[in-house]
């Protein structure tokens, strides 16, 4: 057990409290008073203090015990209100932080300048479980929404300008040249008014090159972010009003991305998202996932901080990045030392696309993780599994392509197949492709030998729309065989989105996070009470969900049409003709009347 001298020398490292900082007085000790600290007076002393010399800043004040001691006592809690008092009679922000060298908590301290006297402290229930450097509880004052409404605007515009005044025609090529303008601008470039073209071009190329030099040891596949980048071409570079909106959009979007408030959902998420809205269905058959279903998908398998997460068909990366967010956000924030690790060593795609591997990479690298968690690779090959192997990965969420011609069910195989025993792994795919492709040998009949399909979520109908497919998600368990195991059916009819014009589908009543929660307690517990959509599988007979048969119904008017068609019939007369006579003379040989709500026609020679 370490003593308190040691804990306090611990945490002056780990909270930097030793760096020598201009016009900051930071340390650790119990010799030093809050008097020789600048507080007239005061002959209290605290364990470790970060009083800038701008009182309006964020201090932070430390008390630290010895790790025997419980930080749950309530006499510890008062004494750092103590000093957490003493702190606010000059800065209008406090952080406390109570440290035993094991636990930790946390309070935060804001003067609102109400006229209530009394101090006002709170403790921070969702902070990094682990002592973090003094940046990270510096942070804890930043209050920096995403604004997702602004977030689409401007991901509009760019698109519209680089497709119409740019004169880009790919739409990859109009993400990845986007794509690496955030890179660069998040890496320091030079992005200004008035820059014309081939120097914004020539800096973005310059900072994405210096930014990957030290991952290209380690991933030499890489340099296809460079290559992709460098091929891009435009019809028009000498529109500098557009150019100056490009900048302008690219430094708004940046500046989002360095907020620390993602909540699961970061910019380039919704950003990504919203491009991929303009090209429904790529050529490598890939129908990208709506951010919502990602968020869902993440919660239903329990995805959580230590988990290693593979999408061995990634696109631009959108469950990687989801799973990032989620995990950093669980471990406290983006400037733990966690989210750190998180980024680097927890992360794993493939693709095995060309130029959406380059998208990939760009979405990474703006999020600055460790860039060698990627691979270009085919993921129905051996190459693959090897790579897959590698990594010990405990969770994957994926949505592959759906037709048979890219491999949908061999990717599915080959990953259950390179994943260790027992891993949990979510696909997303068509209703019927199991039922389909299992009745070939080819194709399917190792699956259940060597896995088990646990659960079958069938998606709104809706979900994706213009591209024909209804989905479902296909939840395995790997290395343990089918044999006489039932699948659990759900069907989620409704996910509350609306679709807004010239937007897509939206959620903009704000129903589906209600919705999410509902259905991932259902699921886990094994229970539908409010939808009643739960059924038992049986995987010799079925492998998709069942949807019940409507029920038969005829009505007396169709009977009757049945009958007067079949008199007709009879007569030689022609229906379509006869109908069509009808209507002629009901319209314009009659006059017509409002009662109420009713139209009245009356025929001209009628008695009213």
């Amino acid at each position: 057990m370490r003593t308190e001298d040691q804990v306090r020398d611990s945490a002056k490292i780990i909270l930097g409290f030793d760096d020598n900082e201009k016009d900051v007085q930071q340390g650790t000790g119990q010799l030093t008073t809050f008097n020789q600290l600048g507080f007239k007076g005061v002959i209290d002393k605290p364990d470790g203090w970060y009083f800038p010399k701008d009182c309006d800043a964020v201090a932070i004040v430390l008390e630290t015990k010895s790790e025997n001691e419980d930080i749950e006592k309530q006499k510890w809690v008062k004494e750092l209100y103590k000093n957490i008092d003493i702190s606010s009679k000059k800065y209008n922000r406090v952080i406390g932080i109570l440290y035993n060298g094991k636990d930790i908590r946390v309070f935060k301290y804001f003067n609102t300048h109400s006229n209530d006297s009394k101090i006002k402290i709170f403790e921070l229930g969702d902070v990094a479980p682990t002592l973090q450097n003094k940046s990270y509880y510096l942070s804890l004052f930043v209050d920096d929404k995403i604004d997702k409404q602004k977030i689409y605007k401007i991901t509009k515009d760019i698109n519209d300008c680089l497709h119409t005044q740019f004169g880009i025609k790919n739409l990859y090529h109009r993400m990845i040249f986007t794509a690496c303008a955030l890179v660069a601008k998040r890496y320091g470039a030079m992005l200004y008014k008035d820059m014309d073209f081939s120097l914004i071009k020539n800096s973005i190329l310059s900072t994405i090159s210096k930014s990957i030099e030290k991952d290209k040891k380690q991933n030499l596949k890489l340099e296809l972010l460079i290559e992709v980048y460098s091929e891009i071409r435009m019809n028009n570079e000498t529109n500098q009003e557009a150019l100056n909106n490009f900048i302008a959009n690219i430094i708004e979007i940046s500046n989002h991305i360095k907020s620390d408030n993602w909540n699961g959902e970061d910019v380039m998420g919704i950003f990504f998202n919203e491009f991929n809205r303009y090209k429904k269905k790529s050529e490598s058959g890939q129908i990208f996932t709506p951010d919502h279903i990602t968020s869902f998908m993440y919660r239903l398998i329990n995805v959580n901080k230590d988990d290693r997460v593979l999408d061995a068909t990634c696109g631009s990366g959108a469950f990687l990045v989801k799973a990032m967010c989620n995990m950093i956000k669980e471990v406290g924030g983006v400037k733990t030392n966690e989210a750190d690790i998180i980024k680097k060593s927890q992360l794993y795609g493939i693709e095995f696309d060309r130029e959406i591997f380059a998208l990939a990479c760009a979405n990474m690298l703006i999020h600055k993780d460790g860039k060698t968690s990627l691979a270009q690779l085919d993921a129905r090959t051996n190459e693959a599994s090897e790579w897959i192997r590698s990594k010990n990965i405990t969770k994957v969420l994926m949505n592959p392509p759906f037709e048979r011609k890219y491999g949908c069910l061999k990717i599915v195989q080959n990953v259950l197949d390179s994943v260790p025993k027992g891993t949990e792994c979510a696909f997303i795919l068509p209703d019927k492709k199991l039922e389909k492709d299992m009745a070939d040998k080819k194709y399917g009949n190792k699956l259940l030998k060597d896995h088990t399909l646990k659960t079958i979520i069938k998606l709104p109908e809706n979900l994706f729309t213009g591209v024909g497919v209804t989905t479902s998600i296909f939840i395995f368990k790997s290395g343990e065989a089918q044999k006489d195991r039932n699948v659990i059916g759900y069907y989620i009819e409704e996910d509350g989105l609306e679709t807004v014009k010239n937007r897509g589908r939206l959620d903009i009543k704000n129903r589906w996070q209600k919705k999410e929660d509902y259905w991932i307690k259902a699921i886990q517990n094994g229970v539908d009470d409010l939808y009643n959509t739960r059924q038992i599988i049986h995987p010799n007979e079925h492998l998709s969900y069942q949807m019940p048969e409507k029920p038969f119904e005829i009505y007396e008017e169709d009977f009757l049409k049945t009958m007067m068609n079949y008199e007709l019939f009879k007569l030689g007369i022609d229906i379509k003709e006869f109908q069509e006579n009808v209507l002629e003379k009901v319209l314009y040989c009659s006059q017509l009347s409002r009662i109420k709500n009713d139209v009245v026609i009356c025929l001209k020679d009628e008695k009213k």
